[in-house]
């Protein structure tokens, strides 16, 4: 099959970046976080119906700046009106609504049975709002992973400061408007700036901290926040590798993974990052995916370039680290199935398939974080296990196959932060599943009750009963006591 020319801007002729905002003023932050120590300490009484209430607030505001937000989307991403809907403001709205629906029930402290040391007394476990949390958000979707770990804090009881990326100013501009116009800084602040305004707040000794980044940003973070032992939720990435076996439903698989990848155009931490293809299916897979990309954003290059429904690259940075990664994989040897096409000045990269790729290609170990998807051929599963298994821990693993069998064997043979079956990224979106990574993909979890307890601390309360069965093990240690003990001891130990 032939390779298709890649049709490269050189870097000289690339948009000029946004200048970086101003930082913010280092005494205005301190003053909020010493006001917001006052305001923890109050809030820790606070009901459901006024941790609702500000949930409400922050709707209210972001629904008035609706059109704003369309607006400046399409500033920092070209990104169309439905996909700010889809990926941006229903998320954000449903963990309202969701957090909303379900607060009080868990705010209810939560009763459990004694232990046979234990017995005659009751217990409870009481979720106390950690106090002062800082959010840091990156740029690919910049309200839904601001917005939403602040519901998760504000459902707990918390004061929050929140500092949004300056890659997405358009967007942290309106961001800026929504919280200010429903909250006073002493309840919910919002800082913009960069590295300056980032280390200033990571210097302060929060409660708890909620970032979303990189594995390396993580791990600055982490660091930061272990001078104060600050708790630390970290929402990070990795390679998300994908499977289609042998068995797969293409049609759907197909559909699906080209929705994923080239959604945002690939600046998804949850996006497939590479597919690992069967043999036997290969060729019609390639052909499958070709057609839905044809049918969804053009037939021909200069088609897919002008098509309204693709989001552009973030920046020219970003857009050259890419560039770079496939014209490395290409000079390598790797083979263009489809796009390929990439232009500079408009931070544009096509929809693009590789193959053949080498192992020693820079693509195959960084984080691809854009619209290029390398497929991998394969025929023995258990060669697929042994490659993730020898990688990091990924935020998502993807399986599409009809044989339950080897799905059960990946579950069990992998580790990740989440898995999705014949489908993938939705995983996200559901309220009730725990969203997260392990290791170098993550530390904790968001969403829903998950979210609710990562800001709260999770207290146990014991209160004792008439029956005081601890008194075996007050001196004086009498002859009999030793028996007694000595035979409990024996009895657990049976």
């Amino acid at each position: 099959m032939s390779r298709p020319m890649m049709h490269v801007v050189p870097d000289g002729t690339a948009q000029q970046a946004p200048a970086a905002p101003a930082e913010s003023d280092v005494h205005e932050m301190q003053r909020v976080f010493e006001a917001q120590g006052v305001v923890a300490l109050q809030w820790r009484r606070s009901t459901a119906s006024e941790r609702i209430a500000r949930i409400r607030r922050l709707r209210e505001s972001m629904l008035a700046h609706r059109e704003a937000l369309y607006d400046a989307f399409a500033q920092d991403f070209r990104k169309p009106r439905l996909e700010v809907d889809a990926t941006e403001i229903i998320p954000t709205l449903d963990e309202m609504r969701h957090t909303m629906a379900h607060l009080k029930r868990w705010m209810k402290p939560t009763r459990v049975r004694a232990t046979m040391l234990t017995l005659g007394n009751s217990a409870r476990v009481e979720y106390q709002p950690r106090g002062r949390c800082l959010i840091i958000a990156p740029w690919n979707y910049p309200l839904y992973l601001l917005f939403g770990p602040l519901v998760s804090a504000l459902a707990a009881g918390n004061p929050i400061i929140l500092k949004p990326s300056e890659l997405a100013p358009s967007v942290a501009a309106v961001m800026c408007r929504i919280i200010r116009q429903a909250f006073e800084p002493e309840h919910v602040a919002i800082f913009e700036g960069a590295l300056q305004t980032s280390q200033e707040l990571l210097a302060k000794p929060f409660d708890h901290i909620f970032f979303t980044g990189s594995p390396a940003v993580g791990k600055v973070v982490m660091a930061a926040a272990a001078k104060s032992l600050a708790s630390v939720t970290l929402e990070l990435g990795g390679k998300s590798p994908t499977i289609v076996d042998a068995s797969a439903d293409l049609r759907k698989a197909a559909e699906t993974i080209m929705w994923g990848k080239f959604l945002n155009c690939g600046q998804t931490c949850v996006a497939p990052d590479h597919v690992y293809v069967h043999e036997s299916v290969r060729n019609a897979f390639v052909a499958m995916c070709r057609q839905v990309v044809a049918q969804r954003y053009g037939a021909t290059p200069e088609a897919q370039q002008a098509s309204a429904d693709l989001t552009h690259v973030i920046n020219a940075r970003h857009t050259h680290r890419i560039s770079t990664l496939l014209s490395d994989a290409v000079s390598r040897g790797a083979q263009v199935l489809m796009g390929g096409q990439v232009d500079a000045s408009r931070n544009y990269i096509a929809p693009t398939l590789i193959t053949n790729v080498p192992a020693d290609a820079a693509i195959m170990s960084e984080e691809i974080f854009g619209p290029v998807l390398p497929l991998i051929g394969f025929t023995d599963i258990g060669q697929v296990i042994a490659e993730i298994n020898a990688q990091p821990k990924p935020l998502a693993l993807y399986m599409w196959s009809r044989h339950p069998g080897a799905i059960r064997r990946v579950l069990d043979e992998t580790s990740s932060g989440g898995v999705c079956v014949n489908h993938c990224m939705v995983h996200v979106a559901h309220g009730n599943l725990p969203f997260g990574g392990v290791n170098n993909s993550g530390i904790g979890n968001a969403h829903g009750v998950f979210g609710f307890k990562a800001f709260s601390h999770e207290r146990g309360v014991l209160q004792a009963g008439m029956l005081n069965t601890i008194k075996m093990f007050f001196p004086p240690y009498t002859p009999q006591r030793v028996r007694l003990v000595g035979w409990l001891a024996n009895w657990l130990g049976r």
